[in-house]
């Protein structure tokens, strides 16, 4: 039965009804061979119609493959190298090349063009069916340079499924133009390595690097990302996903997502997003990620968003963690938001942020709403200015807050910075911040009244 993702709400995190694609088995054959044979027909009838997708990340489905994979060029067992090599594929279902059975195949300045469409949303995103170049079953495949080009629904660039499946690539370019046609994707515990390479998409929900049921590994070193359709972020994550001195544009959608109990890690890479939010933090309930704590990790690098705030969670426990001079802004003015706007089909659960910064300098606000709850961490040297909502805040002796406008706290901890009823370390400017006298947290407060630097006051609520 084809199961569909969650609807969002007010927050408008409605998935677009496009076809995303999955991948299938390694079909029949035991012999080491290549071929050049075109699309194999379907085992049985494909699920009708095409499920909706959140963020570019897939739809959920079936958890085994109907179709067979095919490849224009297939490697089925042992090693081949190609080197200048053009392969087109434009069958339905037709992958460019198709590695399986535990072969090695070695791209060199390559091309790989295929146009075929996709007969099953799910299986294109769930199993690499109808992706450029796909390894499974133990199959790898490694390029040098070259490029990966495909222009059909559901027609991923590179795609690994499968653990010890792996694809890797150095130098060169991906490019789809399809829905759901992610540039660089893995799923049920494969890797893929990308270093050094250009990728862009225009698809609708089709995610520069990706990751869907099943998880795995996607590393990505330098490099530049770029996405253009709609709710399509450069990273969406159902994995573990690193990348490292990049740099990511996706002008429809999130800069990254990650979806339910799994992480993404940013290092000195420059992103931008130019809809929704900055990052988003959320469970969709589809069953394509375990529920769980999210993990977003930046150091270094920059982050700015358009839209929205820069940071957003929802239906989820989320740890964001920012350092070593990482720098966020959003032109909303809101560093982070929680709330139960949820994905929608009553999934509103709350959004859960413990939010830690370290040696950072960060503007913008902390806002909570419904049952949502922020709990910031300042520390080492960090300097936050803005407003917070309904929100706990730590701050260690090195680290200031400069209010800028009238905030109410949950709980205060602030041992360093509380001098008889002066707060030395929150500069108040003339505003008040409340705390709430009957949380135990908030015992040192004594429900007294404190003055803060230059003016204003910390009082009970």
């Amino acid at each position: 039965m084809t199961r569909r993702r969650s609807a969002p709400l007010a927050i408008a995190l409605a998935a677009a009804p496009f076809l995303l694609a999955a991948c299938g088995s390694s079909g029949s054959r035991t012999a080491s061979s290549a071929t050049t044979a075109g699309g194999v027909p379907p085992a049985r009838t494909a699920p009708s119609g095409a499920p909706p997708t959140a963020r570019g990340g897939a739809g959920a489905g079936s958890s085994s493959p109907t179709y067979a994979p095919a490849g224009k060029y297939t490697l089925k067992g042992g090693s081949a190298t190609k080197t200048n090599a053009s392969i087109a594929a434009n069958g339905t279902d037709e992958s460019g090349v198709l590695v399986t059975s535990s072969g090695t195949l070695t791209l060199r300045n390559s091309r790989i063009r295929t146009s075929g469409d996709s007969r099953s949303s799910e299986e294109s995103s769930f199993y690499g069916l109808n992706a450029g170049v796909l390894a499974n079953a133990h199959g790898e495949v490694r390029i040098a340079g070259g490029s990966v080009i495909t222009g059909g629904t559901g027609a991923n660039g590179i795609y690994a499924y499968g653990a010890s499946a792996s694809v890797s690539m150095a130098g060169g370019s991906i490019q789809t133009t399809g829905g759901g046609a992610h540039g660089a994707m893995t799923a049920g515990g494969g890797a893929v390595a990308v270093t050094g390479v250009r990728i862009s998409t225009s698809g609708a929900s089709a995610a520069a690097i990706a990751t869907d049921r099943g998880g795995g590994t996607v590393r990505v070193s330098g490099g530049t990302m770029s996405t253009s359709g709609f709710r399509s972020p450069d990273i969406y994550s159902t994995g573990a996903i690193k990348v490292s001195n990049a740099t990511m544009s996706a002008t429809g959608a999130e800069a990254a997502v990650v979806e339910g109990d799994n992480a993404i890690t940013v290092t000195d890479t420059a992103m931008r997003a130019a809809k929704q939010h900055g990052v988003m933090l959320y469970n969709s309930m589809s069953g394509d990620a375990n529920a769980g704590t999210g993990a977003f990790t930046m150091s270094g690098g920059s982050l700015t968003a358009a839209e929205g705030p820069a940071f957003y969670v929802t239906n989820t426990r989320a740890l964001i963690a920012l350092r070593d001079g990482a720098r966020a802004s959003a032109a909303s003015g809101v560093l982070a938001r929680a709330d139960n706007r949820g994905t929608g089909s009553g999934n509103t659960g709350a959004g859960n942020l413990t939010l830690t910064l370290t040696g950072e300098t960060l503007a913008g606000d902390l806002v909570t709403e419904g049952p949502g709850t922020i709990t910031a961490t300042l520390q080492n040297g960090t300097a936050l200015t803005g407003t917070v909502n309904r929100a706990a805040l730590a701050l260690d002796s090195t680290s200031t807050w400069k209010v800028t406008g009238n905030s109410a706290l949950t709980s205060l901890s602030d041992p360093s910075g509380i001098t008889g009823t002066d707060v030395t370390n929150i500069i108040g400017d003339g505003h008040i911040v409340t705390y709430d006298p009957s949380l135990s947290v908030n015992g040192r407060l004594a429900g007294k009244t404190y003055r803060l630097a230059r003016g204003g006051q910390l009082e009970p609520a």
